[in-house]
């Protein structure tokens, strides 16, 4: 396992801008947060926790990693907060909203929705990737969400989201503009070079395995932030080996894919771990189960409010993008969290 090093002791807002003046910290991805503190890791031990401006020498190009402002993502900038995916299931089974938009016009009356709402830009996908969830052919994912990309793309930046590298370069030929992996482009072996030879943003997922209906029984790690991490690290290789380069790839820690409880709180907690793979990171954990087990609302539809708990504690530890069901909620907490200093002391 490579060397890491963990921002820590986040700091935001009037805060980290007096800190870095201080020379009591560094700026966290050139923005308006900070850290104060570093976590040493080799080969999976942590060798100390030290102030970060007094990080050993053979460690400094690391740190000074995390102070580099991070690419945004497919060309789009939010000022002030992460941009703001909706998600747009075009199936019968997804876990919050199966069977509300699988009529294309419904789908599309939805999608123009979420933008009347803020969203930046929308996540449309025809197979549930839900715990459990039977898999669905690539024709019939085609013949679900390619007429609502078709016309949401006129509106839009539009991420199509699909394991399948057919239904990647159909739905790129219909307007989308981003792919969207929960595989991290594994479960296609076609899919890598479809997104080289397209040349778009692409989303890097963690999934333990590549079908969704046993990664349950995957949920086996020693320190799953390191895993989940190295992970990553290691799919950023290859496409970078395969022409994509990384200032169009994003990464995405896979909340609640393969994860217990507690491995989905240790993520987020983490968040800024991910910061020093140089890529945007993409939080995607709107109504999840978890949610609802800390939260007891057993219904998806009763997480919103949880949700958007952990939307900002996201924000607040350098997520350039959250993927979420409910746009406007979204939107006005983190407009309360920035107005209130962007979750100073977090």
């Amino acid at each position: 396992m490579a060397r890491w090093v963990e921002p820590m002791g986040l700091l935001h807002g009037r805060g980290a801008f007096a800190a870095v003046a201080a020379d009591a910290a560094l700026p966290l991805n050139g923005g308006a947060a900070a850290f104060s503190l570093v976590r040493l890791i080799d080969d999976g031990r942590t060798l100390g926790i030290l102030p970060a401006i007094d990080t050993p020498e053979d460690w400094q190009d690391a740190v000074l990693a995390l102070t580099r402002r991070v690419p945004p993502f497919a060309g789009l900038e939010a000022a002030g907060r992460p941009l703001v995916m909706g998600i747009l299931n075009v199936t019968p089974d997804s876990f919050s909203d199966g069977g509300r938009h699988l009529d294309p016009l419904a789908a599309v009356a939805a999608g123009h929705a979420m933008l009347e709402a803020g969203a930046d830009l929308l996540d449309i996908g025809g197979e549930s990737t839900r715990p459990g969830a039977e898999p669905v052919p690539a024709e019939e994912e085609m013949a679900r969400i390619l007429p609502v990309i078709r016309e949401l793309a006129k509106a839009a930046p539009v991420s199509v989201d699909t394991r399948h590298a057919a239904t990647m370069r159909a739905a790129l030929a219909a307007g989308a503009e981003i792919v969207n992996d929960v595989t991290g482009l594994r479960h296609d072996p076609d899919s890598v070079a479809v997104v080289a030879e397209a040349g778009c943003p692409v989303v890097l997922m963690h999934m333990p395995g590549t079908d969704p209906r046993r990664m349950g029984a995957l949920a086996d790690y020693g320190d799953v932030s390191l895993e989940v991490a190295a992970h990553l690290a290691e799919r950023i290789a290859v496409c970078e080996a395969a022409g994509i380069p990384r200032g169009k790839i994003a990464v995405d820690p896979g909340i609640g894919f393969g994860k217990t409880l507690e491995h989905n709180l240790d993520l987020l907690d983490r968040l800024p771990l991910l910061l020093g793979l140089g890529c945007p990171v993409l939080v995607g954990a709107s109504r999840k189960r978890f949610i609802g087990t800390l939260s007891g609302a057993d219904s998806p539809a009763d997480r919103m409010p949880g949700s958007l708990g952990v939307a900002v504690a996201a924000a607040a530890r350098g997520a350039a993008v959250l993927r979420v069901h409910d746009v406007r909620e979204t939107l006005a907490a983190l407009r309360l969290w920035g107005a209130v200093g962007g979750g100073a002391g977090v």
